[in-house]
């Protein structure tokens, strides 16, 4: 019976001296790695002080820690222990924190040491007890043997950003997360050679599943940032000597309008670098590679798809605007409104059926069917089409979609050509209610430091390349643009209040 602990146990039978993951240095009593040896022989620590404290089989432990190596000693140790893991964002209030505790009615919190009190307070407020994650993540030297699960025992839980609603926790099955790693593995042609690094937050799917799975499966060595920062990831870059490097776009983005000492020699051993989470604008792609002779490759998926759906094939590389073809033991199908399967070419709402495919939202079983069937077809609310090959266009969010008199307007595709102009840091493109035409375009656009761009000169650009209905008639120029933990745009916390007092004027 499977565990997610077995790659890591795996590797530490054959290849016990490996690195198997390293930490950054800066982080206050954070560790600076563990071979795999070391890994396997701290986790089995750990969980024999779950077990040893009363946490049973199935239980839900919260884990609230940034991407350091005692996160991943934690997380395998509740595995071991055959718990359930909810890892959260750290930025979480304590409201947030005690929404997902009932919720998910958790057995135990694990805090990072140096995190805040809501994590605590929370919990305390419940009567639920705490552990503080501490450097190293010793927990002595008691051992316990290994739980064996059924492949469709949920090992993970992870709550969405709730966009709309109250966030739900899609269950992530042993089996969901093991294929995860296998096919991280077959679509990057990861192996023990190979020394990842990344700056996403691990208690994210993209960092979770594609990065962390898959480097354990591989066999390789996992290089962790805690917080992104263009100059730090580069040092780390140098540092271990990465072949491979996983990010979101604003992280390329960042680096290419670092003012640090970047060329191409410090990219010179990378494979790979992996991007996902959001639309990489063609000009980024293309930037990146003439700056620092790296391809980046786009994968596309969801939390509850265990991060996988799509992935560019390493031998063709990049077909920009694209996000690759269906992943191993993936099926993706773009559906018109009456569930019909879409041609070539024609926009509709893209499926995913798979290995990785959640087994459904922690006891909302409404939800649940409303997303998924009796086949297992999961209905991702993003709209998108495919080309003759099978590769995938994401055309953007089914909710995203603004309507403007009738016409569709995609906000994705709007941003891809206001992007390309030269004094445009970011852009995130929305619609705001309009008596006249239902919904209007607006444009949140953050500029280039020394830039004099006017919100003339962006409606200049855009009239020369869109069609009149998908113009921006409202423009807004801030210094930032609101993130989440992973660095992608949140276009539901953009203040729209501004962007109507413009559109009034």
């Amino acid at each position: 019976m499977p565990n997610l602990f077995d790659p890591v146990r795996r590797h530490a039978d054959t290849h016990p001296d490996t690195v198997a993951v390293r930490g950054e240095s800066s982080v206050p009593g954070g560790c600076s790695g563990w071979t795999y040896h070391q890994l396997r022989s701290r986790s089995i620590n750990y969980a024999a002080a779950l077990v040893e404290a009363g946490v049973r089989v199935g239980e839900r432990v919260l884990l609230v820690a940034p991407s350091v190596p005692e996160f991943v000693v934690a997380y395998l140790g509740i595995q071991v222990a055959g718990a359930v893991v909810v890892p959260i964002n750290t930025m979480s209030t304590q409201h947030e924190v005690d929404y997902v505790l009932g919720d998910a009615g958790c057995a135990l919190v694990i805090t990072w040491h140096t995190l805040g009190p809501a994590a605590s307070s929370a919990a305390r407020a419940r009567g639920v007890p705490v552990w503080t994650l501490g450097p190293g993540a010793d927990a002595g030297p008691a051992t316990t043997e290994v739980r064996d699960r059924d492949p469709d025992d949920t090992g993970a839980i992870l709550y969405t950003s709730g966009t709309t609603g109250r966030p739900k926790g899609a269950q992530l099955t042993v089996r969901n997360l093991l294929s995860a790693g296998e096919i991280g593995v077959a679509c990057s042609r990861s192996t023990r050679a190979d020394r990842t690094g990344t700056a996403l937050p691990l208690f994210h799917i993209f960092g979770q599943a594609s990065v962390m799975m898959t480097t354990f499966t591989a066999g390789g060595s996992l290089s962790l940032l805690p917080r992104f920062d263009a100059a730090a990831m580069t040092a780390m870059l140098r540092r271990d000597r990465l072949t491979v490097l996983a990010g979101v776009p604003t992280m390329w983005n960042a680096m290419l309008h670092a003012t640090a000492d970047t060329d191409p020699a410090d990219f010179a051993q990378l494979r790979i670098a992996i991007s996902g989470g959001a639309s990489l604008p063609a000009a980024v792609t293309q930037q990146f590679e003439e700056r620092f002779g790296c391809t980046i490759l786009e994968g596309y998926g969801l939390t509850e798809t265990t991060a996988f759906g799509t992935f560019t094939d390493i031998d063709r590389g990049p077909k920009i605007g694209f996000v690759g073809s269906a992943t191993p033991f993936t099926r993706i199908e773009v559906r018109d409104e009456a569930g019909d399967p879409c041609p070539p070419s024609t926009v509709g709402e893209i499926f995913i059926r798979g290995a990785t495919v959640m087994k459904g939202y922690w006891e909302r079983p409404s939800d649940t069917a409303a997303v998924l069937d009796a086949e297992g077809w999961l209905r991702t609310g993003d709209l998108g089409a495919t080309d003759t090959e099978g590769d995938l266009r994401i055309v953007d969010r089914a909710k995203d979609l603004i309507i403007r008199g009738g016409y569709n307007v995609y906000p994705s595709e709007v941003e891809e050509i206001l992007f390309a102009h030269p004094d445009i840091v970011e852009v995130a493109v929305i619609g705001i209610p309009d008596h006249h035409y239902g919904e209007e375009v607006a444009a949140v656009v953050v500029r280039h430091p020394e830039s004099t761009l006017t919100a003339d000169d962006v409606s200049a650009w855009a009239r020369e390349r869109l069609s009149a209905y998908k113009i921006p008639r409202v423009i807004q120029f801030v210094d930032t643009l609101p993130k989440g933990a992973t660095g992608k745009i949140l276009k539901r916390s953009i203040d729209r209040r501004a962007l109507l007092e413009i559109d009034a004027q």
